[in-house]
């Protein structure tokens, strides 16, 4: 049985992406919660953070699935529900309705993307942020940042968040810094550092290039710590459950790590 920490509920609109026609590449996205637990259920997927779904610009929509997430995770003991904020400024509002829930049963993590507007380096975002971190303090969430090389998301500017933040408040890296410049960033030494420095940083390696889990391995076999940081996330729909399983999967080796990032971590982090 597998625990995925990171997986998304919600049906978004078509979008014309890149200039091109109306599409929806997230062919997996799941608009009920049944439809979540069926999948869960083929998966053998026996506990999931889900939080809503995003990728096409504006926040509206996002923020539109914090209800259907809480929902779910009070529906079925597996499911644990993450909360959609944002950084901007112009969200503020619907950002404090957001935060209104993180107190819910099964609210378990806070969900943060820099794709969709701000930086954690703009002093604008800066109230937003410690808002946020704040609230996730108070109620012991962990707070989820995409990474992706690159602009806003890349792992030098969503760092930053760990340096003023990681020591009280969990931070979970997805993605693994998302990409070969922030895999090496990570794996080299940054993410270690911040485990011996105190922090509490999570990480996942959905989307990852294929020598990032066999090195992130290796390393933390060679250091002797960082195997507590790691958690299996599939990132459906966005990602694949079966791909990513497997690539986990052959990177532990099905050894003592593999229960970790596959069962235990989730369950020390998430209850």
């Amino acid at each position: 049985m597998v625990s995925d920490a990171h997986r998304h509920l919600g049906v978004l609109p078509a979008y014309p992406f890149y200039g091109g026609p109306p599409v929806h590449p997230d062919t997996s996205a799941r608009a009920t919660i049944a439809e979540l637990i069926a999948d869960l259920d083929a998966e053998g997927t026996e506990r999931a953070l889900v939080m809503p779904n995003y990728g096409v610009p504006g926040t509206d929509v996002s923020f539109s699935f914090n209800e259907l997430c809480v929902e779910a995770a009070q529906a079925d003991d597996r499911i644990r529900a993450a909360l959609w904020v944002s950084p901007r400024a112009e969200d503020r509002e619907r950002t404090e309705a957001a935060l209104a829930l993180a107190g819910e049963d099964g609210v378990k993590a806070l969900k943060i993307s820099f794709l969709l507007g701000g930086r954690a380096t703009d002093p604008a975002c800066r109230p937003q942020l410690d808002r946020i971190f704040a609230v996730a303090r108070e109620h012991d969430l962990v707070v989820h940042v995409h990474t992706s090389p690159g602009a806003a998301s890349d792992i030098d500017e969503v760092g930053n968040l760990v340096e003023d933040y990681g020591d009280h408040v969990a931070v979970h890296l997805v993605h693994f810094g998302g990409g070969m410049s922030g895999h090496i960033k990570l794996a080299g030494s940054r993410f270690f550092d911040w485990i011996e420095a105190g922090k509490r940083v999570y990480t996942d390696l959905s989307w990852a290039i294929g020598f990032a889990p066999r090195w992130l391995a290796e390393e933390i076999s060679r250091r002797g710590l960082g195997h507590d940081r790691v958690l299996f996330a599939s990132d459906e729909p966005w990602g694949d459950w079966e791909g990513e399983y497997a690539r986990m999967r052959a990177a532990t080796a099905g050894g003592e790590l593999s229960g970790l990032v596959f069962r235990e971590n989730f369950a020390k982090l998430y209850g």
